[in-house]
């Protein structure tokens, strides 16, 4: 049975975190366009993963409900995904047919990230057999709980049109978006300070 802690996710436990988040995108929509095939995506999407989420670990800004049933990795002000990582990994792994659109997509991502001080959610995901149970809300709450104590802005980028609904309940607002080709739409959400 699943328990519902709220707990800081520790550096030893990065694999099983990342793991939590690997099932939780199987059918996200931009990371499928990438790795189409279910080999390909288990193989290449977990170092994708590893990249974008930067040094949340570092900075214990990793979390997660129960017994790794949902996991948020942060990154706190003045923290960044390691670009050189996710380019490296994208180059060596994504058909470079698609090399085009998603270096396009990644600018336009770039462009639109805040240059104000601010929280970033990277990764936010439930193990897919627990979906729909309440376990995404209750871990968004508990992370936004210790996120309003610093007074800032908390921003997000999602390729899933059926999250944007999920987010907005939580006060994140779509500014704009990013496309390019045949990649899914990446929608770019605020949350104002608190």
């Amino acid at each position: 049975m699943t328990t519902r802690a709220f707990s800081r996710v520790r550096e030893e436990d990065k694999a099983r975190a990342l793991d939590v988040l690997v099932l939780a995108f199987s059918a996200d929509p931009v990371e499928r366009w990438m790795y189409p095939e279910p080999r390909e995506y288990l193989t290449h999407f977990p170092a994708f993963l590893s990249a974008f989420a930067g040094n949340a670990f570092a900075e214990e800004s990793v979390w997660s409900l129960g017994e790794f049933s949902a996991v948020a990795l942060w990154l706190p002000p003045g923290t960044e995904p390691d670009g050189d990582g996710i380019v490296a990994v994208l180059t060596e792994t994504v058909a470079p047919a698609k090399h085009e659109d998603l270096f396009a997509v990644l600018g336009q991502m770039d462009e639109g990230h805040p240059r104000f001080p601010h929280w970033y959610l990277p990764w936010f995901g439930v193990d897919v057999a627990l979906q729909g149970r309440g376990l995404g809300g209750e871990l968004m709450e508990s992370c936004l709980r210790i996120l309003d104590e610093d007074h800032l802005p908390a921003y997000l980028e999602t390729p899933n049109p059926r999250s944007i609904p999920f987010y907005e309940r939580y006060g994140f607002e779509t500014i704009g978006a990013a496309q390019s080709g045949g990649c899914p739409p990446i929608a770019f959400m605020l949350r104002a300070a608190r």
